[in-house]
């Protein structure tokens, strides 16, 4: 599941303006999934009305403004670092990994990239000459940050709801992987499916590693 989606490249004559990318992820605490991330260079003459953290919008909205920022960004990428790799690096490392997977699946390269909270993905060995600034709240205090986060959740939500019907049992769709009472009762009935995390509580004290 590793891996990264890649927008269409933009017309020539919107490229050469200040590229400025926000950053911000989706997935970081289910037990179940990939963490995703999305990177977002707004298109200053194509402003999105609505913008905000996807945390306080609700699904409906997610998605018109997730089919908007496709629409009128002038670029999006969007990355994520699988179950496997959660486990192995561990959830922040895996979050800076699905990042640097969004900024590479980015089609122009941006000048600066702005990213929700206190870290940076490395990206000092990717062939991207930009500047990095991470902003605490930025979901909710930068536009293009807001937009990545709506993208990365509705992206991360599609995922689980097609996952949801490879490993039936688990109501994936309907939770998306996080630990609900019906997660949590589901797990106590049958093993982890390949999705869940078994480094993440409470399948790491159950054994499940």
């Amino acid at each position: 599941m590793a891996g990264a989606e890649l927008a269409p490249a933009p017309p020539r004559e919107r490229r050469d303006r200040a590229r400025i990318a926000g950053v911000d992820e989706a997935g970081r605490g289910p037990l179940a999934g990939p963490v995703v991330a999305a990177a977002v260079i707004l298109d200053p003459r194509r402003r999105i009305r609505g913008l905000a953290d996807s945390k306080l919008l609700t699904a409906k909205e997610r998605e018109r403004l997730a089919l908007l920022i496709r629409a009128r960004a002038l670029a999006f990428g969007i990355g994520w670092a699988d179950r496997d790799e959660i486990d192995c690096l561990n959830i922040l490392e895996a979050t800076l990994l699905a990042m640097r997977r969004a900024l590479l699946a980015l089609p122009v390269c941006p000048t600066h990239v702005q990213v929700d909270g206190n870290r940076c993905p490395w990206l000092a060995d990717l062939p991207l000459p930009c500047t990095l600034e991470a902003i605490v709240q930025g979901d909710a205090l930068v536009a293009a940050i807001s937009a990545a986060s709506i993208l990365a959740k509705v992206h991360r939500d599609a995922m689980m709801r097609a996952l949801d019907a490879c490993y039936p049992g688990f109501a994936l769709a309907r939770h998306k992987g996080y630990g609900t009472p019906a997660h949590l009762e589901a797990l106590a009935r049958r093993p982890p499916s390949p999705l869940h995390r078994r480094s993440f509580s409470p399948l790491r004290r159950s054994g499940d590693t």
